[in-house]
């Protein structure tokens, strides 16, 4: 049998989950200086600045982009906006276990969406490799201790969370069903940009109701600042670049399954930066969660 993945893909589709790994512990190191639904909202600023020089045609009036604005609109929403919104939302309720758990579901959403809404076959290799995918993130946030698992107890925002695995779902989903001009899908730096543009609507009006709810916090400083420009230009930039490529080539419903590399990346990248501790579990995850994404990806 043969996979369909090649090591180029499997480096972009694997570097993806660990910007935003990279993301989740920047998020986490600057609580303190900026909300949650602001940070969205000025890492996708600096984003939009950063990709302006590259792709400022794509913005021209007679752009091609235009006329299929409810199709950028949707993307923006459910890539840029929505996702980040909903997850911000579960951990007022919820706790980083619970989270992340539930969003180790995608695998699974990512089957079910592409069968019931473009009819793309389920096999028993993929539920299979979903499985054994979710059994290897379950491994990490238990901390090999499974009785973690059934200490659990799951609130409201466990259940914005599964809405944020849905809205990603689509949106990858999306990436590579969506029609549009070949000069613009072709051209990644022209691609994002334009979504970008409507996802900052989005996110902009997620961020204007944090301020009337009183819960916008911004600290200026260095420190900030350089939070956001790792986040604008890794998570943001990069890492979607990266996923955009690799669904491209692996198809969305493989790609998924790479998405619960995201928390055993976040263990291992708060060994050297929050000085926790590597243990046995960690790589007893890595193992099952590669083990998911062969069994399903082979033919």
């Amino acid at each position: 049998m043969n996979s369909p993945l090649k090591p180029a893909t499997v480096a972009m589709l694997s570097l993806a989950p660990a910007l935003w790994a990279g993301n989740a512990i920047v998020g986490r190191l600057a609580h303190d200086l900026i909300s949650p639904f602001a940070l969205n909202f000025f890492r996708w600023c600096i984003a939009f600045v950063l990709l302006l020089p590259l792709a400022w045609r794509v913005l021209r009036r007679n752009s091609p982009i235009w006329p299929l604005w409810r199709q950028y609109m949707l993307l923006g929403l459910l890539g840029i906006g929505c996702y980040n919104a909903l997850l911000y939302l579960a951990l007022k309720t919820s706790t980083p276990l619970n989270v992340t758990l539930v969003s180790s579901s995608m695998p699974v959403w990512m089957l079910a969406i592409g069968r019931l809404c473009w009819g793309i076959r389920v096999s028993r290799r993929q539920m299979g490799g979903a499985l054994l995918s979710v059994l290897g993130v379950a491994v990490v946030m238990s901390r090999g201790d499974w009785q973690t698992l059934l200490d659990l107890h799951f609130v409201p925002g466990d259940l914005f969370m599964v809405l944020a695995t849905i809205a990603w779902a689509f949106y990858t989903w999306l990436l590579s069903r969506s029609s549009g001009p070949q000069e613009v899908k072709s051209h990644w730096a022209s691609f994002l940009l334009a979504q970008i543009v409507f996802g900052l609507l989005w996110s902009g009006l997620f961020t204007g109701g944090e301020a009337l709810l009183g819960e916008f916090r911004l600290v200026p400083g260095w420190p900030l600042l350089g939070s956001l420009l790792f986040i604008a230009v890794g998570p943001a930039i990069l890492a979607y670049r990266f996923w955009g490529m690799g669904v491209q080539r692996a198809t969305p419903a493989i790609a998924g399954f790479f998405g619960n590399l995201i928390p055993l990346f976040t263990a291992l990248l708060s060994i050297p930066v929050l000085g926790e501790t590597p243990h046995l579990y960690h790589a007893l995850a890595f193992a099952l969660i590669v083990t998911g994404i062969v069994v399903s990806s082979r033919k």
